[in-house]
């Protein structure tokens, strides 16, 4: 639902609007004043005609010239660059007979340039495109510059990983993005082209062009004459008006409604047969890359098919996935993915399928037209894909029309229709709610099991690196603190950070103070069935929340404290002895008092080595 603007902003807006407006009405009376038998329609038919073809050949001159040109200043950082881009923009500020004069210093019949070219760069048709171009060039530029600077390079990025090189990105991707702004941009730059008048009357004073000749009949006849002169010029805006106004609409009827989720569980699997040879796919990568201050240091040799990458937010994690996709250089090391050396290879020949945080779906293409987009893209498997993802009734929708969950199953769609034997998912379930997050997990789930290719998850939760990999590496700063198959590691985290990235509870740290026996960090001594480890060990340790019970006659003094809420469970905390356990609500004593004896059975607490 639309919402008013403020009552001030209301007035404001509708004061300027007024003033916008008043000369158009103000000029109606004085049409019957015009000198309508004295116009020369011949000459008035030809500098009309000289000022469209000369506006649209330099439009095209500056379409051909500038869009490039703003792609260069809003991907470039060089400083040199910047200062560029405020020169292109300096016709705007200066004066139009200023701008005039310095093309006279340039092409003028007594410069250099206008001598090697005889002098025809002045008073002639190419004049007044040159003195067109140079002054309203800047409002395509600025529009360009603009448009590709709110382009998400996440676009280039996909593009890249479905196998398109630089030049097919640009036309397929990144242009056709950047278009509306630009257009808007090339309509100004036509319209500021077609009523120049100070910089063409200083370079080319011959042939007359629209401005030029109004200048002439209105300091030779006056008013009453040059009234009926502004007839053209006034229709040709109320054509580019209700263009504009057409274009708007078109747009916006165009957008549709995003549709709620009717489901976005995709169909049952069916079951596909695996290569003979898919258990010697595997990736590998020793990955080294300084960003700054930052470095990042992920060395990995898995024995399976499917891999989490775990951490908080600043670890790496979707550097590391960008360096193995290709999209950023690895300073050392090497990325292979069974017998083939990724590293020398650029993103577009990796045959690898890749989803960004937001799905990188390209806004201006169909679903059709997303799944036809990988170079190598098998109508075959696209056509099973679309079915398979229930994805049927979506094909002529736009990313727009699509909710999150429907996103997410055409950029997987996508993927898989080129074949990738590397699918690579960075936080592919960050946006959606839980429920929809927890159904699209079991429907990725299923599909590792069905398809043949490696997959690498980037995540922060670690309940979806449990059940969408076997493997998990777990990294900070940049570094690797824990890697292992997921049981290993959830089972046994080496340090207390690694326990408190996974989640995990009722973990700490303590020393062997005996056989059957260890001391916490707290001071709490806790008996253990396990006797394997050395008097002196240092070692994490876990108790089971079963394992701890309120009894009268327990070993331990403790008391009851806050209570949490984890998937749908509630959990209680209490305190023993200077450390926190938390167990399940039911098994909590009904009374909570502020002394109570808990027993903490020996069977129910694990021991291992801690890490470094």
């Amino acid at each position: 639902m639309s919402r008013a603007p403020a009552r001030p902003l209301l007035w404001l807006a509708a004061l300027l609007a007024v003033y916008l407006c008043a000369p158009f009405i103000a000029s109606i009376p004085e049409i019957g004043r015009a000198d309508w038998a004295g116009v020369d329609w011949r000459a008035t038919g030809s500098a009309v005609g000289v000022s469209v073809a000369s506006a649209s050949v330099a439009t095209l001159v500056i379409l051909i010239g500038g869009v490039p040109l703003g792609y260069w200043l809003a991907r470039s950082q060089s400083r040199a660059v910047e200062l560029l881009g405020f020169v292109v923009q300096l016709p705007l500020a200066l004066p139009p007979l200023t701008s005039g004069v310095l093309l006279l210093f340039l092409l003028g019949p007594y410069s250099p340039v206008g001598m090697l070219s005889g002098g025809t760069l002045t008073d002639s048709f190419t004049g007044i495109v040159l003195a067109e171009t140079f002054v309203a060039a800047p409002f395509l530029i600025v529009a360009a510059r603009s448009a590709f600077s709110a382009v998400d390079p996440v676009y280039d990025d996909v593009a890249a990983t479905l196998g398109h090189r630089a030049g097919s990105r640009f036309f397929r991707a990144t242009l056709p993005v950047a278009w509306p702004a630009i257009r808007a941009g090339l309509a100004l730059a036509w319209l500021r082209a077609f009523g120049e008048f100070g910089a063409t009357v200083m370079v080319a004073y011959h042939p007359y062009s629209l401005p030029v000749f109004t200048y002439v009949v209105f300091g030779s006849q006056g008013l009453p004459a040059m009234m009926p002169l502004l007839l053209p010029t006034l229709a040709i805006a109320v054509v580019c008006a209700v263009l504009s106004v057409y274009s708007r609409n078109t747009r916006m009827s165009a957008a549709g409604v995003v549709p709620h989720d009717n489901g976005d569980e995709p169909a049952a699997p069916v079951a596909a047969a695996l290569p003979a040879d898919i258990d010697e796919l595997r990736l590998a990568f020793d990955i080294k890359r300084r960003l700054g201050a930052f470095s990042l240091d992920v060395t990995w040799r898995p024995a399976t098919r499917r891999l989490a990458i775990i951490g908080p937010s600043g670890s790496g994690k979707s550097l590391a996935l960008r360096i193995i996709a290709g999209l950023e250089p690895n300073d050392a090391g090497s990325v292979t993915l069974g017998r083939t050396d990724l590293g020398a290879l650029p993103p577009e020949r990796r045959q690898i399928g890749y989803m960004p945080q937001d799905y990188g779906l390209f806004p201006h293409m169909t679903v059709t037209q997303q799944l036809a987009f990988p170079v190598d893209a098998d109508a075959a498997s696209a056509r099973y894909w679309i079915e398979h993802l229930g994805l049927s009734t979506l094909t002529t929708r736009l990313p727009r029309e699509l909710s999150f969950g429907q996103r997410q199953r055409v950029a997987l769609a996508r993927a898989l229709t080129r074949h990738s034997q590397l699918l690579l998912f960075d936080e592919p379930f960050a946006a959606l709610d839980t429920p929809r997050r927890r159904r699209l997990q079991q429907s990725l789930r299923a599909l590792q099991q069905e398809i043949a290719a490696v997959t690498v998850i980037v995540t922060h939760d670690p309940d979806e690196a449990a059940q969408l990999a076997d493997e998990v590496i777990v990294i900070e700063h940049g570094r690797v603190l824990q890697a292992g198959s997921v049981h290993a590691v959830f089972e046994r985290p080496a340090t207390l950070r690694v326990a408190d990235l996974l989640g995990l509870h009722n973990i700490g740290e303590g020393v062997v103070r005996a056989a059957g026996e260890i001391q916490t960090a707290g001071g709490l001594v806790l008996a253990t069935a396990d006797r394997s480890l050395a008097t002196g060990t240092r070692v994490m340790w876990r108790v089971s929340p079963r394992a701890l019970r309120a009894t009268p006659d327990g070993a331990y003094a403790g008391s009851i404290g806050g209570g949490t809420l984890r998937h749908g469970d509630r959990y209680v905390t209490v305190e023993v002895g200077g450390e926190s356990f938390d167990i399940a609500a039911e098994d909590a004593p009904i009374m909570a008092a502020d002394a109570l004896r808990f027993a903490i059975d020996p069977g129910g607490v694990s021991i291992w080595a801690a890490g470094s």
